[in-house]
């Protein structure tokens, strides 16, 4: 009831008193050609500065920051070139970053911001695809170790977890780096067996035999990621017929109980016999040529000679032995002056490369061949008539000396592997024992083996190695 009297008094005061509404009129006008003046005044006269792009802005970890751009203007006058920024975005560094945008038009002034936010958004890798897991049936599954890295964390191996689902035949693993970045690789295990069988040829993919001479297959090997042992399960293919000259292949097969089964075959070629090789090296061994000389000599299927020296890696005289080839003795110092200067410094230096032998191998050897040959003439400048002595001596302390009828020039006639090639087919006879002299310490030799193995085999020859009871093939003495 109050209210309504209050409203009844109002409205008969505003009608009643026409000079209060003009003054209220001309109060509202007054205001409001303020306002447009000071709009007027702040558009022209205030400056103002315009951020291109969000003024909060979310930068990966180590992401270059590259600045949006800006525009400043009083009235329709551009003074973008007045514009100062304060403040810099290390992006190698997580954290928030200010940069202060300021204008400054006569004795006004405009300053705005914009936040920058250095944040490790992306996720570790994890080291492993997302490829099936294939397990032979009855194989318990372990997870594998896998490698996984953060661009701000870096090595997160250590974090990584795997979660077997044996009801859902999976594996997942899951790693998560500091900022809470998370990946996962979820694989599948399949209890099947999908792999095949391998056959490896026992010997080269070509073999050589002789005419009317017994051949002996030496097989394949073969290994199965399920199976134990296939190795009775072979089944050959073809046979060759030693009284007839010609070319026979074998093949080779063999199928896993799954039913996945793997193929290989061979050549074998029947030949006439011409003669025997001996393939002597001196002066090994030597990292970077011996071990790719026994490399090549076990895949062609040959055994050699090796009169070794006191230096180079024990490993490969080791492996010269246990790979089946004859380790021989050269020199241990192999300095002339030393080893010539009489019979006592020739046997000090023999019997010390034969320890080391020993004590490598665990067998003594009793092959030797002398520095420089028997025929050598450099020995006159130490001692006259050693050679002579020397040969006899030898062989009443129970060696057997070797010297060679056979020579590939690498010792100082030629540093070319055709050359080196070359002068040992040439100098091949079918008639007798070749002894071949060559030296394992040199690169243009390990580059002629293969092809001096091969000329041997295709033109009926066969490799032996050096033994006690091989002739011994001497050269005149010269001193």
């Amino acid at each position: 009831m109050k209210n309504i009297n209050i409203r009844r008094s109002w409205n008969r005061f505003w009608k009643r008193n026409t000079l209060f509404r003009w003054n209220v009129f001309l109060s509202i006008v007054v205001a409001c050609i303020l306002c447009v003046l000071l709009g007027l005044g702040y558009y022209f006269f205030f400056p103002q500065i315009h951020l291109k792009g969000k003024h909060t802005i979310t930068l990966n970890y180590q992401e270059e920051y590259k600045e949006a751009g800006y525009t400043a203007t009083v009235g329709k006058k551009d003074i973008t070139s007045r514009v100062k920024v304060k403040g810099k975005v290390d992006s190698n560094k997580l954290g928030s970053y200010e940069l202060d945008y300021t204008v400054q038009y006569h004795n006004f002034s405009k300053k705005v911001k914009r936040m920058v936010l250095v944040k490790d958004l992306k996720k570790p890798k994890l080291a492993v695809d997302d490829s099936d897991i294939y397990l032979c049936p009855g194989d318990e599954f372990v997870p594998e170790k896998v490698e996984a890295t953060d661009n701000y964390d870096g090595d997160l191996s250590s974090k990584v977890e795997a979660s077997i689902r044996k009801d859902r035949g999976a594996v997942t693993y899951r790693v998560k780096d500091s900022s809470g970045n998370e990946r996962e690789v979820t694989k599948n295990i399949l209890y099947q067996d999908i792999e095949a069988p391998v056959l490896t040829l026992n010997g080269g993919e070509v073999l050589y035999t002789f005419l009317d001479e017994e051949f002996h297959d030496p097989g394949v090997s073969v290994v199965d990621n399920c199976s134990d042992d296939l190795s009775g399960k072979v089944v050959v293919q073809g046979n060759v017929d030693v009284h007839t000259l010609g070319e026979y292949s074998l093949s080779y097969h063999v199928e896993d109980s799954s039913g996945n089964s793997a193929s290989i075959s061979r050549t074998v070629i029947v030949r006439e016999r011409k003669g025997i090789i001996y393939l002597t090296f001196d002066d090994g061994p030597n990292d970077g040529t011996t071990n790719v000389i026994l490399d090549i000599l076990k895949e062609e299927g040959v055994k050699a000679t090796f009169f070794v020296t006191g230096k180079g890696p024990d490993e490969l005289i080791k492996r010269e032995y246990e790979e089946g080839h004859t380790v021989a003795l050269h020199t241990n110092t192999h300095n002339y002056a030393y080893v010539y200067s009489s019979a006592d410094a020739y046997f000090e230096d023999l019997y010390a490369v034969q320890n080391r032998v020993k004590n490598i191998t665990g067998q003594e050897s009793f092959i030797i061949r002398f520095p420089g040959g028997s025929s050598n003439t450099i020995s006159r400048r130490y001692c006259v008539g050693i050679m002579s002595y020397l040969t006899q001596e030898v062989l009443r302390r129970g060696f057997r000396y070797y010297d060679w009828n056979v020579s590939s020039g690498d010792a100082g006639n030629t540093t070319d592997p055709n050359e080196v090639y070359n002068n040992v087919v040439n100098g091949l006879r079918s008639d007798r024992e070749n002894m071949v002299l060559m030296h394992d310490i040199k690169t243009y030799t390990r580059d002629a083996v293969r092809n001096i193995i091969r000329y041997g085999k295709e033109n009926g020859y066969i490799f032996e190695k050096i033994t006690m009871d091989t002739e011994m093939v001497t050269q005149r003495v010269g001193n």
